[in-house]
């Protein structure tokens, strides 16, 4: 570990994390006798979703269909994640000692006999992402296998259930090699081994059974022992609990403590508006999602958690809803129960939820599948909404003849100290219009691996705001770390037919002494954008980012935007130096967007540049009427 990432991280600790940092250090050292699995005996267990089986059963056609082809897919050898495709395996042989340690994208492999934490895996880089060997070791492709099973008399599925789970029960002794290295990986493997008994459990032999419950022992243990506190206490800690949680009511053991440190974390997470603490949808649906099945699991147990769980859930739902496709923050594509690799996480999560949705068709998830997908016969949200915890505001309406989608980032930089998985977009702007992304968030791309990329894909030049220089509002200090953080405050809202929305925030004023305030307003036919620098005059940019096949042609300082042949918008800026690039590689300023963790595509990038200040500056943004163009 390098003496950077040090600094930076204590940076972001209090006396008491540091207490615990070194107190943590010196339980690492003492746990690093060899553990074999005759440590953990293995238990009796009780399925923790009873009721999953005869609700896989009554699958409709549509669910089966996806269930069928998602199998397949396993059986074929195949897997896909982050963006990547897995090496093919045969059929005949799907979980080889080797495949568990693989980072599908050099090739190598990752130290398999190895304490787990004397690998180090953040400053590692003969390898790619650590992240693509943890998604293969969550096992998550057992739950689609036994679903699938319920469905058919071939014993296959069930027989390769059980090869992996003996495959990974030999390769991975406690407490040796990456997959017992983070917690939120043992917790969300624990869970899918949960899930594969719940659905699957009376049908595995003996042998099969013992293991898991040996697997789930140890992963109690290790959970308890190595938890994620105070500045790491984000989603990854309530995954800890959610599997501690399920794991102690498989064990039929004591769950009050694991139980109510959950429900605090949930409720720090999720804000009472609804909307996600980390500032990043996926990541809130993935917090969800997992309280969901705690709660889903402490229901049928008797021990309920309290009605303001429920009702927070219900509250991200309603978020969830109103932002539809829109993605702000980190998305690494993390989720308990996957089916496809393609599908709508956010939507799938609030659609389980009862949530509103744009579509009256029931989604197809493995979530929905088992803890239910009501049909909603309402209609996708209209007017302006604005989440005041969560700093978000969206409008949803018709302007020239199209269907509009408007989200208005005025929320904090993230969650805790660090802030780990926020983005330095304060006051930035996303568009769609009829259902399509035009002006976008650039998204994510990659984690650890992603060096000077990481940085800027997270960075306010990145974002459709303004930045000063080309500097972000925010400092960074390592990939999920920030020294300086800009504060955004909603500052004024009027509502009505023609609503306005003001916001400013601070990131600028240490190094230049001045606020950035942003003002959206709906006028009779367009949306106007006015940017002053409260303060004096500074010589900023102002970005717009489209999504990935847009294109552009220009007349003086208006722009017009089009999908194919069709054109959709209207950008009118005001008078200054105007630059349009697509994506020239290696220079990410040039116009860049990930759309799936771990690629990016060239995307055009508009910028305007020129002096601002207490003067406005306004940028008129016009849909185009279908046909019109």
């Amino acid at each position: 570990m390098n003496l950077r990432w040090y600094i930076a991280r204590l940076g972001g600790m209090n006396p008491q994390e540091i207490g615990h940092r070194i107190f943590e250090r010196l339980r690492r050292a003492m746990s690093r006798r060899g553990r074999g699995w005759g440590r953990f005996p293995a238990p009796s267990l009780r399925l923790v979703f009873p009721d999953w089986q005869s609700r896989v059963r009554r699958a409709d056609p549509r669910e089966q269909a996806a269930l069928r082809a998602a199998a397949m897919k396993i059986l074929a050898g195949e897997f896909d994640a982050l963006g990547v495709h897995w090496p093919s395996r045969m059929p005949s042989n799907l979980f080889p000692s080797t495949v568990w340690s693989l980072d599908p994208v050099s090739g190598t492999r990752w130290p398999a006999d190895a304490y787990c934490f004397d690998i180090d895996f953040r400053q590692e880089l003969s390898r790619r992402d650590i992240k693509y060997v943890w998604e293969f070791n969550r096992l998550q492709a057992l739950p689609v296998l036994a679903a699938f099973s319920l469905h058919t008399d071939d014993p296959t599925a069930l027989t390769v259930i059980e090869t992996a789970i003996g495959s990974w029960h030999a390769a991975n002794l406690p407490f040796l090699g990456v997959g017992w290295s983070s917690g939120i990986e043992v917790a969300l493997r624990a869970i899918s081994l949960l899930a594969t008994l719940s659905l699957a459990g009376d049908r595995l032999s003996e042998e099969a059974t013992r293991k898991v419950a040996e697997i789930l022992t140890a992963s109690a243990f290790w959970l308890h022992r190595f938890p994620s506190l105070h500045s790491s206490a984000n989603n990854h800690r309530v995954a800890e609990l959610a599997g501690e949680v399920l794991i102690a009511l498989a064990l039929a053991a004591d769950t009050q403590a694991s139980k109510a440190d959950l429900e605090r974390q949930f409720l720090r997470q999720i804000l009472p508006d609804g909307a996600p603490a980390e500032q990043s949808p996926t990541y809130g649906a993935f917090t969800a999602e997992l309280m969901l099945l705690a709660a889903s699991a402490a229901r049928g147990a008797g021990t309920p958690f309290s009605s303001e769980v429920e009702e927070r859930l219900v509250a991200f739902a309603d978020f969830a809803s109103w932002i539809g496709p829109m993605r702000f923050g980190d998305d690494d594509e993390g989720r308990v129960l996957a089916l496809s690799d393609g599908e709508d996480y956010v939507a799938s999560v609030a659609a389980a939820l009862g949530g509103r949705g744009s579509s009256p068709a029931r989604i197809v998830s493995l979530l929905c599948l088992v803890i239910g997908n009501p049909k909603s016969d309402r209609g996708p949200h209209l007017g302006l909404r604005t989440f005041p915890q969560g700093g978000l505001s969206i409008w949803r309406g018709q302007l020239g003849g199209r269907k509009i989608e408007l989200l208005f980032d005025h929320g904090p930089l993230g969650y805790l100290s660090i802030a780990a998985h926020g983005h330095a977009d304060c006051l930035a702007v996303s568009l769609a219009i009829d259902d399509r992304p035009v002006l976008v968030d650039p998204g994510t791309y990659l984690y650890g691996s992603g060096s000077l990329w990481r940085e800027w894909f997270r960075s306010t030049p990145a974002h459709n705001t303004l930045n000063i220089g080309g500097e972000s509002q925010s400092l960074s200090v390592g990939p999920f770390n920030w020294s300086q953080k800009a504060r955004a405050a909603l500052t004024d809202v009027g509502d009505g037919p023609l609503w306005s929305l003001s916001a400013r925030h601070d990131g600028y004023r240490r190094r230049f002494g001045v606020d950035h305030e942003r003002q959206l307003e709906l006028a009779a036919e367009e949306i106007l954008i006015t940017d002053r620098l409260i303060g004096h005059a500074q010589p900023a940019e102002l970005v717009f980012q489209l999504a990935p096949g847009m294109s552009t042609s220009r007349n003086g300082n208006c722009l017009t935007v089009f999908d194919g042949r069709e054109a959709l918008l209207e950008i009118e800026l005001a008078r200054g130096a105007i630059a349009v690039s697509n994506g020239v590689e290696n220079a990410p300023e040039t116009g860049w967007v990930s759309l799936r963790f771990g690629s990016k595509q060239a995307g055009v990038r508009i910028t305007w540049k020129g002096g601002i200040g207490n003067e406005p500056v306004v940028t008129r943004l016009r849909p185009v009427a279908p046909n019109a163009g």
